[in-house]
């Protein structure tokens, strides 16, 4: 599986606010998990209504990752990002982890992230 393509589309097409090219990186059945503590959401629809927000709400998107464990079935990524939220202006600043799984054809069929977001 090449998780270092899928990390480099996923996170530059979210730079981007290319939500198109981010849906692209996913399959349609993918149990997608926005929060750890939160239940998956419930259709692939629902998935797209998430990323829909993102040109409206973020701004100067930036990103970094290390993948810290990787196999034929599954992939944990330490990233970093920073971002403006719109209109506030608030600067995030996120450390987080994805543990991510792909199908055949590289697209994510299983992602979940835990995150810790700080504000100045």
């Amino acid at each position: 599986m090449n998780y270092k393509k899928w990390l480099d589309d996923f996170m530059g097409a979210w730079k981007e606010k290319d939500v198109k090219a981010v849906i692209q990186t996913i399959s349609k059945g993918c149990e997608y998990y926005e929060s750890v503590f939160a239940e998956p959401c419930a259709s692939f629809e629902d998935i797209e209504k998430l990323w829909a927000v993102v040109p409206d709400n973020q701004r100067d998107i930036e990103y970094s990752y290390k993948i810290l464990f990787q196999d034929e079935n599954i992939c944990v990524v330490n990233f970093f990002a920073t971002r403006i939220l719109v209109p506030s202006n608030v600067k995030q600043e996120i450390n987080g982890i994805f543990q991510i799984s792909l199908d055949e054809k590289g697209k994510c069929e299983f992602f979940k992230q835990w995150r810790e977001v700080k504000e100045s």
